[in-house]
């Protein structure tokens, strides 16, 4: 049996395949093309998605997914969030009795607002001791790169949790533990909001004071809202939180930003989705977690606004100073 199958072969599921592999894992990385896997196997490429980067000798591919899946000791999904149910529905049944799945995605279900080790356990009918999911700041390309970097394993269950730090573990990237996974999943939802509301001020010509204001705020939400559905405060100030956020706000290289920046370079939001290479999971989170919070009565004006931008009810230009201040001065 291969040590790790990971589903998806975008640039961060191809990174995530690597760091395995890296790590001295026999590693089995699922593309949806045949020619990708062919690429991949035969010149240790994906030029797609990682241009430029060698991948290891000890990283197989392949486009059968059921036959990774028979062979798997541990399962990574690295597929866009809106696909993962009908992944599990067509093909969970080849994964063995007792086999952790992992999700490395950042993302929550429209219409049910679950989230994605939510989406595992109802789909599949599995226990949460088995599921974890990894956060971080982990920008694909510089990990592919080797960069150093850290992540989190989250598991309701700490042998899951240390099983999958253990496997995912090299010389450049490191793995922590915590059992918080409510604040670990979203945290990797809620920074990809804020990065959108980033993009756009950018694309605006708003400068770093402007940035700046609408990260800290933004972490002030991403705080309330994720303590608000049992989250720990500490998990937001960590590598899932605080940690993400910079990485996700600060770069190019970071899909949810590009997208903000070219809805406000005044793309649509068809046009922005359109242009994309790759998903760029707040997208598709803005809707959802609207709802979450206002199910919870938590007050997200950074999110209501980037969603006003979304939805063209909103000109870009106009969203800084209602990010940035309110009618009356509230304590921070």
């Amino acid at each position: 049996m291969a040590d790790a199958v990971v589903l998806g072969a975008g640039s961060w599921g191809t990174t995530f395949a690597k760091v395995l592999a890296d790590g001295g894992a026999d590693t089995v990385l699922w593309a949806r093309r045949p020619e990708a896997a062919r690429e991949i196997d035969e010149s240790r490429r994906n030029t797609r998605y990682l241009p430029g980067i060698t991948l290891p000798a000890g990283l197989r591919a392949t486009s059968d997914i059921r036959a990774a899946l028979a062979d798997a000791s541990a399962v990574f999904l690295a597929v866009p969030s809106q696909q993962l149910r009908q992944l599990l529905r067509d093909h969970g049944d080849a994964i063995e009795r007792g086999v952790p799945i992992v999700t490395l995605m950042k993302g929550v279900e429209s219409g049910t607002r679950l989230r994605m080790t939510e989406v595992i356990a109802q789909e599949l009918q599995v226990d949460a001791a088995r599921i974890a999911a990894v956060s971080g700041p982990n920008l694909a390309l510089e990990i592919a790169q080797q960069q150093p970097t850290a992540a989190v394993i989250s598991s309701s269950s700490g042998d899951t949790a240390r099983a999958i730090a253990k496997l995912a573990r090299n010389d450049y990237f490191h793995s922590f533990i915590n059992a918080d996974v409510v604040g670990t999943e979203f945290g990797g939802v809620l920074k990809n909001l804020v990065a959108l509301a980033i993009g756009i001020v950018d694309g605006v010509g708003y400068g770093e004071n402007t940035k700046a204001s609408i990260i800290t705020r933004g972490l002030a939400e991403m705080t309330d809202f994720a303590v608000a559905h049992g989250a720990e405060r500490k998990t937001m100030r960590g590598l899932a939180g605080l940690g993400d956020l910079i990485a996700t706000c600060g770069s190019p290289l970071s899909r949810n930003f590009t997208a903000g920046r070219l809805l406000g370079m005044g793309y649509s939001r068809t046009d922005v989705i359109a242009r994309m290479e790759q998903v760029a999971e707040g997208l598709a989170s803005v809707d959802p977690v609207a709802e979450l919070a206002a199910a919870k009565g938590v007050r997200m004006p950074i999110l209501e606004q980037v969603r006003l931008v979304l939805d063209g009810e909103m000109d870009p230009r106009d969203i800084a100073p209602h990010l940035t201040t309110d009618d009356e001065p509230i304590e921070e």
